[in-house]
């Protein structure tokens, strides 16, 4: 029997990467959309689909209280950012037992309605956490928003509650994180946790559940998903999350196809053009190639470590080279204890790698082969989100570490600290106008220009804490602190 003429594996792999790039350099030079596109509103966390991009002009530079800060509105706690439709703003905070809800006018600042409620049951918040982390959502006629220790509560746009959808409480070590999206009659949800992870889609009208996925590869996450028109006739979630990319029909909710390689833990939202999506995660520092760690297998380590002979291991038998926070992230059920499933998932944890990866879309079943397009591995943001614009992607790490790149080969541009402006970093970065705006944990927004090139243009410092993604209007700049809700503009002072 003859065989077919089969290619040595090396030369093979090199064949597919060469056809991989220049098919990568191909979509990102088309013009066509993927979805939503920038110039919708910003109804969501992070802008239209998330990308941090929305059509605007005459946006400023200089962001001075002085001269061009069209209002300020004080406000109670809450990490969640402004979210903007039809001459409104709308804000969640939390003050005390109570849970709010605020609609302001976007010319003014004054408050159009204020909803609140009473905290039903305390979650675990982690210190860069709190109750009103998550951001709303609306389509202009329906506003849904997340509380963790309520659930999902829609309002009409005079603030009259239609409906709740209880859920909760959830066991997520930090405190759940992620935004609810609309997509046309539903609302999505993607609780991600330590044990008992889901997806979930309800009319947006009533609140009923079209569909709950189950996703138990998926731990302690906290990213807001993104739309992926996959044909034409089939809309897809983009969910990112423990170890995987997965793509969801958002009709019935089914896992249509996956990439494997994410990290272990993600926080950080996609952005995507013409056919291909970049997304960054970061576990922890042992989570970069040259930290890696190994471990024995479970009954190996139970030889070795288990010294009360109890047929698990507690937090007193770790290895050494195991570092102690790690415990309590993958005891998933919260006995104190280590079985062999929580030493599987430890295992994973431990061989997973910190990236920012470029991945194709679309396929069906597992596509990690054919669709991982480049990977790049150094100074990995945690939770700040990529931007990809003007043919640039930037990413930014929570040390103030910031990266540009040629987003078709993954080839840097330039790597540095924003001059003027060093620091942590917890907002995702958001652009318009041959704009880029980068907001730090001490309220330093850095202005820089285009071309991948890291030039600052302006360093303002608003003297404050913040922890919310800015959002953008034409003319106009929206940006939460700790302490107020602020306005800039170029226009006149209202």
């Amino acid at each position: 029997m003859k065989h077919p003429l089969r290619m040595p594996d090396n030369c093979l792999n090199w064949l597919r990467n060469c056809v991989a790039m220049n098919m990568l350099a191909i979509l990102i030079g088309m013009s066509i959309p993927c979805m939503a596109q920038a110039g919708d509103e910003w109804n969501r966390f992070r802008g239209p689909n998330g990308s941090g991009l929305v059509v605007a002009g005459n946006l400023p530079v200089k962001l001075d209280k002085a001269s061009n800060l069209m209002w300020k509105r004080m406000m109670p706690a809450g990490h969640s950012s402004p979210i903007l439709s039809g001459e409104r703003v709308f804000l969640t905070a939390f003050e005390s037992d109570r849970l709010l809800v605020f609609c302001l006018d976007q010319r003014s600042g004054d408050i159009i309605w204020q909803w609140q409620a009473q905290r039903r049951h305390e979650e675990n918040w982690d210190h860069r956490n709190n109750p009103a982390s998550p951001s709303p959502a609306t389509d202009g006629e329906h506003l849904v928003v997340f509380f963790p220790e309520i659930g999902l509560i829609a309002f009409n746009m005079n603030g009259e509650e239609q409906w709740q959808l209880p859920l909760g409480p959830f066991n997520n070590i930090y405190g759940m994180g992620a935004s609810p999206i609309i997509v046309e009659d539903k609302v999505i949800l993607v609780c991600d946790q330590s044990v008992g992870s889901y997806i979930i889609a309800v009319s947006k009208k009533t609140g009923e559940i079209a569909w709950k996925t189950s996703r138990p590869e998926a731990k302690s996450g906290h990213s807001t998903p993104i739309v992926y028109q996959a044909s034409s006739d089939e809309t897809q979630i983009l969910v990112p999350g423990s170890f995987q990319l997965v793509a969801y029909a958002l009709e019935s909710g089914k896992k249509r196809w996956w990439v494997n390689g994410l990290s272990f833990e993600m926080k950080s939202t996609p952005v995507m053009a013409n056919g291909v999506l970049f997304i960054n995660g970061y576990g922890s520092p042992m989570n970069q190639p040259e930290n890696r760690v190994y471990i024995d297998d479970f009954e190996t380590t139970l030889a070795k470590q288990d010294t009360n002979r109890n047929g698990s291991i507690d937090k007193g038998e770790m290895p050494k080279q195991v570092v102690s926070w790690l415990f309590p992230f993958v005891d998933l059920d919260g006995d104190s204890l280590l079985a062999a499933s929580d030493w599987a998932f430890l295992e994973a944890v431990l061989s997973n790698l910190n990236g920012m990866l470029a991945i194709r879309l679309g396929g069906e079943g597992n596509m990690t082969d054919s669709n991982m397009l480049w990977q790049y591995r150094k100074s990995v943001p945690q939770l700040p989100s990529p931007l990809l614009y003007k043919d640039v992607l930037y990413m930014i790490n929570d040390g103030g570490i910031t990266t540009s790149f040629q987003p078709e080969s993954g080839e840097v541009i330039k790597q540095g600290r924003l001059k003027g402006a060093v620091d942590q970093y917890y907002a995702s970065p958001v652009a318009a106008d041959n704009k880029i705006y980068m907001t730090s944990r001490r309220g330093k927004v850095s202005v820089l220009s285009l071309d991948g090139q890291l030039e600052v243009l302006q360093v303002n410092d608003l003297g404050e804490q913040c922890y919310a993604t800015p959002a953008i209007a034409d003319g106009r700049f929206y940006i939460r602190t700790v302490e107020a809700l602020y306005c800039f503009g170029n226009q006149e002072k209202q």
